[in-house]
Parts: C-alpha cells; structure tokens; sequence
C-alpha cells in the first residue's frame, strides 16, 4: 500500500471516530450519563477527526450552542486544510507521493 492510502485510510477512521463521538456523547448528555471530555472531542477533531466531528456536531445537533465548538471546529478544519496545502506545495512532495 502506497503511504497515500494509509494516510486516507487513517483519515477516514478518525472521522467516523468524531462523528461516533458526537453522536455517543449526545445520547449520554440526554441520559444524564457520563459524558465524553470535551478536550477528546477536540482532540480527535485536531488528529483529523475534523470533518466527521462537524458533521456529528450537526447532525445530533450537539455543541451546537457551544462558541468553542461552533468556531474551534471549523478553525481546526481550516489549520489542517492549509497543512495539507503547504505540504503538498513543498519540495518534501516528492518524498512523500512522488
């Protein structure tokens, strides 16, 4: 497997994890169970868990009310696209997918 397809792989597991999360916490916040820490909530959206938590975060409609989330999510997503951005543009590109 190319190092391509681990890091998509990878990807798409972490954001099925944030939007899992969301949907899991959401159901204990409404059983007034122990609930998800909000740093693993963000925490998984900063390892690339972004995408798949913004999605969770409206679909359950949970956080949704919360000015941490509505902004932090997005700015995570933002950070992370503008990563993806420089690495593709630097010279390590051959490295990496060349």
């Amino acid at each position: 497997m190319r190092v391509l397809q681990y890091i998509l792989i990878y990807l798409a597991i972490m954001n099925l994890v944030g939007f899992l999360l969301m949907g899991i916490d959401k159901a204990k916040a409404k059983r007034h169970a122990f609930r998800i820490p909000e740093a693993t909530l963000f925490l998984v959206a900063a390892f690339g868990g972004s995408i798949g938590s913004i999605i969770g975060m409206y679909t359950f409609r949970h956080k949704t009310k919360h000015k941490s989330f509505v902004i932090g999510m997005p700015v995570i997503l933002a950070v992370q696209i503008i990563a993806v951005i420089a690495v593709y543009l630097s010279p390590l590109e051959i490295v990496f997918f060349g």
